[in-house]
């Protein structure tokens, strides 16, 4: 049944975020103004022909909703370039028309955060019909065959996170721990790397019988609700968990959850990634061993960038490439690099600008904030 609702309200009441620079009827780039108009769709334009960009959803992470949506906008803005967010809100149909739409009005480049490799193929094949370069923006679309992939090194995401829960089942002392691993959307490349990463360091004590390899599951379309579902599924077979590698902080609350109703949270270490606002309150609350901040400013302004000399028809070099495991073709890519958040460094992220002070330190966390120096 609750499929069957989400299902609906992916297909009719679908909203998307739109936010563009000011189109007085100049030059789009002689604009200064930064005023928004509501389209159609539910979200705000002011004019076409620019950088379309099509974000995936706003339910697996707060990023897609709230943090890139605002540093792009303030990229394109800076540099008086007209431009239109959407969000495909999950629906792979969609972020193809989405595509469609962008490109039927003119934009000059896209950017894009696939929801899968199929979707995002048919956006960026429909793009080289007509002349029309893409971005591959954190994830990357396999055989897609983008002009530029901008993301983080996501094998490193991986790699931190196991990193952190070794070093929390350590200091829980725990004894041959069960480690299960609750996995990104296998249609996402990203969690394939993560995966890489995370897999790389854990492996090594599974063989060398450290530790105990429990269940191994990747969550359908990082869906928060079915991860939850799974994790419960996990711990009843597996009533002894000792650490959880989940792969991003949604997932990692999902399993909280479940350790919640069990009163398990706290006394299972269990990592995430993202550094929302949520995940670094379950840092503070003890039931989140660590985070991954990626600095999400630093990945929009890159790309931004690179579209914005694209619109100028400027092709920026750029210094290091990534193999495509499926096409074999190499990607011009932007690496960023990740950092490993603990409740030892959770102040970062604060003086970052990424969370404020205000939303993290609620009441609830007041606390715990300033015991981690935080006010």
């Amino acid at each position: 049944m609750r499929k069957s609702l989400l299902a609906l309200v992916a297909a009719g009441l679908l909203t998307s975020v739109t936010l563009t620079a000011c189109d007085d009827g100049t030059d789009p780039g002689d604009s200064g103004d930064s005023g928004s108009a509501t389209t159609s769709s539910g979200g705000q334009s002011s004019g076409n022909g620019g950088v379309g960009v099509i974000l995936p959803d706003t339910k697996s992470s707060q990023r897609w909703g709230s943090d890139d949506p605002k540093y792009l906008k303030a990229a394109f803005e800076a540099a008086k370039v007209p431009f239109t967010i959407e969000n495909a809100e999950g629906d792979k149909e969609q972020f193809k028309r989405l595509g469609e739409k962008m490109l039927d009005e003119g934009a000059k480049v896209l950017i894009i955060a696939n929801l899968d490799a199929a979707s995002g193929k048919a956006v960026i094949d429909n793009a080289k019909s007509r002349g029309v370069p893409v971005i591959d923006y954190d994830r990357l679309t396999l055989n897609g065959g983008a002009d530029y992939y901008v993301s983080f090194d996501n094998e490193k995401v991986g790699e931190l996170q196991a990193q952190g829960l070794v070093s929390c089942l350590k200091a829980k002392k725990k004894n041959n721990p069960i480690v299960a691993s609750l996995n990104g959307s296998l249609t996402d490349n990203n969690a394939t790397l993560f995966k890489n990463g995370y897999d790389r360091i854990l492996q090594p004590y599974f063989d060398q019988a450290e530790f105990t390899k429990g269940p191994d599951q990747y969550v359908p379309d990082w869906d928060n609700d079915e991860g939850r579902e799974i994790f419960a599924q996990m711990i009843k077979q597996y009533p002894n968990i000792d650490g959880v590698l989940a792969a991003n902080d949604g997932l990692g609350n999902a399993a909280i959850e479940v350790l919640r109703e069990k009163n398990m949270a706290g006394a299972v270490p269990v990592t995430g990634q993202d550094a929302t606002t949520q995940g670094l309150q379950n840092i503070l609350a003890g039931d989140q061993c660590m985070t991954v901040y990626k600095d999400v400013k630093k990945e929009a302004d890159a790309a931004a960038k690179l579209a914005i000399n694209l619109y100028k028809n400027v092709k920026t070099p750029v210094d290091d490439k990534l193999k495509d495991p499926e096409s074999g073709a190499y990607v011009p890519f932007v690496k960023l690099p990740p950092q490993a958040i603990t409740k030892a460094n959770i102040k970062e992220v604060v003086q970052s600008g990424f969370v404020t002070v205000k939303d993290l330190c609620t009441a609830k966390f007041k606390t715990a904030c300033n015991k981690a120096g935080i006010s």
